[in-house]
């Protein structure tokens, strides 16, 4: 079968190597060139402050490594097939263009793949993952989302004209190649043959050793952003596609059991069924004040003004914070709007490893504590569409009665693929909950402080867009001005609605509830320490606050809090009996019981795969199936220690971690609804 690894003629002069593998060593040479620089363009972009030159060596080496074994993927089945004498690419001008042809669709995709992870990691602060394809479920509004954001035809056009230079390189390397001299032995070829053949297997593999390479030797290097320099786009994207499917482990469930059991406080814990439930009785001299919850899209805290951000970017919800009941260590379980959304209303983590939760039809039905919320109207209000991630599936089946708003029954006009502005869409809500006669549980979900960062023109006259310098703006953590300015324009809308609901009869009888369903990656600079920067923090921590002068006093908390104990503590300071299924605990009665001492916030990295636990001022995580992967950090932002000192890691903490994690991947499951006459009982 194998013909003369590219021979067709008798042995000349010079170096004696096969043709196929003069072209295959060309083009190994050039991609990995080309990888290098796209790498360096990387680094170029980073916070190079915080990772300077003489740190990333090592990422630039294991890069290399990463790199390689992605071309020797690629050049394998040209070795192989090439040296098969009918698909000689040297045999005629029509194999060497159908070779050309099939070399340039790789190059094609090998530079889609870089352009789309590069944005992807600015965008999102992780490099191209197979969670992507979850955008493919919505893609109308993902394109409409990537065209108003970034400049689509000019990348269009750059990735055509890279391509051509591609193919042009890929034709010069096989005249380069054709032009020398061949081996006329057939020993020499079959010796050539498996030599390049081993050259490439080992370079699939990674290394010489039992293991594979794998993308998490990146993390061996203890730093986050070297390791997204180290990382090769295709094998993270290839890596990640491992963790698509959702399920537990029932022996993992079990073994933490009763640590998860006795941190949720179960009444009668029983492991055979595994019991979770905790029926809390309600407080009396409550009455049934509304609620309004608004989930704050990417309120990141160390962009806010509530931590003393020097460009003030909040002044208003700054103000509101001091007179509310106020949690400024609160945490988001994961990254992600539909992971916000879903830990929100269900108190679980979104664990699902690829897909969001709310995207897998077999975890549709799920409890929900706003249906004890029993003789209330339920409202949620989105400016955009809600059939986004399979988020109206969620509503619609697990809340009772539930009157949906989103586009089309709005009158303000869609100002971009996330529909109205955040002012129109508060303003709207308002009008509709003060014509209620019931009591009402409204949610909000604002969209206006996520790219393209559209700020609408009728509002202009009165919101003033800032002009900031550029070190400025990097110091206070912010990428742009167009990002300053959207989070300025948030905290506008914030104004707004307030300044309405004032004027309603329903304000005074209503407790307002604001969260982030996430943070933003970044450098957090002096504003915390440089644990919260290094361990992507910044990703977790948003803001938390009940406000509502006539039930709860304005008291900052420092206590550790969780996205999860979202709405036990909003059914604990209403006063209503509610069944809890999930993992959130009343951070008001916590705070009765111990100063929220025993508070912890579990944090799941789906990209770098990795648990961790914040447990007052120390945050520990491990890779999530290899627990002897594990560091902790002292992470207190007020504390006078080294900034972001490792610590001995803590056991307890880790294994709380886990627990979350198991118990979370088994509570996705088992926690189907009822009905909310019995869920109140």
């Amino acid at each position: 079968m194998i013909r003369e690894l590219g021979a067709t003629s008798v042995s000349r002069p010079g170096w004696p190597v096969p043709r196929v593998i003069r072209w295959m060593a060309l083009l190994a040479a050039f991609f990995l060139g080309v990888m290098t620089l796209l790498r360096v363009a990387l680094y170029l972009t980073l916070d190079r402050a915080t990772l300077p030159l003489a740190q990333v060596a090592p990422a630039f080496q294991l890069g290399l490594r990463f790199d390689f074994r992605v071309i020797a993927s690629a050049m394998l089945p040209l070795l192989v097939l090439g040296s098969i004498g009918w698909l000689d690419p040297f045999r005629d001008a029509r194999r060497r263009r159908a070779w050309t042809m099939v070399l340039g669709l790789f190059s094609a995709a090998l530079l889609f793949v870089y352009v789309s992870d590069f944005l992807h990691y600015r965008y999102l602060g992780q490099r191209l993952n197979a969670s992507v394809l979850g955008f493919l479920e919505d893609a109308s509004i993902s394109a409409g989302m990537v065209w108003q954001t970034y400049p689509v035809v000019r990348i269009g056009l750059a990735l055509i004209v890279a391509v051509a230079v591609f193919v042009v390189a890929i034709g010069w390397a096989h005249r380069v190649a054709a032009a020398g001299a061949i081996p006329s032995r057939r020993r020499v070829r079959m010796g050539w043959f498996v030599g390049v053949l081993l050259v490439c297997l080992v370079g699939i593999f990674g290394r010489l050793g039992q293991y594979p390479l794998r993308w998490s030797d990146a993390f061996n290097l203890r730093n986050d952003a070297l390791a997204n320099l180290a990382l090769n786009p295709v094998q993270s994207f290839i890596s990640s596609l491992d963790f698509r499917q959702s399920g537990y482990d029932l022996a993992k469930v079990r073994e933490h059991y009763a640590t998860m059991s006795a941190y949720l406080g179960v009444t009668n814990p029983d492991a055979a069924p595994l019991n979770f439930e905790r029926r809390e009785p309600g407080r009396p001299g409550t009455g049934r004040p509304n609620v309004v919850l608004v989930i704050c899209e990417s309120f990141s805290a160390y962009k806010s003004s509530m931590w003393g951000n020097p460009l003030d970017p909040t002044p208003f919800f700054n103000q509101l914070a001091q007179q509310g009941l106020f949690f400024d260590n609160c945490f988001t379980p994961h990254f992600g709007t539909a992971r916000g959304v879903w830990a929100a209303l269900t108190g679980i983590p979104d664990v699902e490893p690829v897909e969001t939760a709310s995207r897998n039809p077999t975890l549709v039905d799920q409890h929900t504590i706003i249906n004890d919320f029993t003789g209330y109207e339920k409202f949620y209000f989105i400016g955009g569409s809600s059939s986004w991630a399979n988020i109206r599936g969620l509503l619609t089946n697990n809340i009772d009665g539930l009157h949906l708003y989103e586009e089309g029954r709005f009158e303000s006009p869609r100002i971009d693929v996330w529909g109205i502005s955040d002012k129109n869409l508060f303003l709207e809500s308002n009008r509709i909950l003060a014509a209620q006669t019931k009591p009402f549980f409204a949610v909000i979900q604002t969209a206006d402080n996520h790219r393209p960062y559209t700020i609408p023109k009728e509002d202009l006259d009165e919101f003033k867009k800032v002009e900031i310098p550029a070190n400025e703006l990097k110091r206070a953590g912010f990428e742009s001005l167009a990002e300053l300015n959207a989070f300025r324009y948030t905290d506008f809308a914030f104004q707004k609605f307030m300044e309405a609901a004032r004027r309603e009869k329903y304000f005074d009888n209503t407790i307002f509830v604001f969260i982030g369903d996430h943070g933003i990656g970044g450098n957090a600079g002096q504003m915390f320490p440089p644990a919260w920067t290094v361990n992507d923090l910044t990703s977790y921590h948003v803001p938390l606050l009940f406000y509502g002068p006539k039930f709860v006093a304005p008291r900052r908390v420092h206590a550790v809090a969780s996205m999860v104990d979202l709405l036990p503590t909003v059914a604990g300071v209403v006063g209503i009996p509610y069944r809890n299924h999930a993992m959130g605990r009343d951070l008001v009665r916590q705070l009765e019981a111990d100063g929220g001492r025993s508070n912890a916030a579990f944090i799941v990295d789906h990209h770098n795969k990795w648990v961790g636990l914040l447990k007052q001022q120390h945050f520990g995580r491990h890779q999530r199936d290899d627990r002897s992967r594990r560091e902790r950090v002292w992470a207190d932002f007020a504390s006078p220690m080294p900034a972001g000192e490792t610590m001995p890691p803590d056991d307890e903490q880790n294994a709380l971690a886990d627990a979350f994690h198991q118990t979370a991947r088994y509570l996705l499951l088992h926690n189907k609804k009822v009905p909310a006459a019995k869920g109140s009982e």
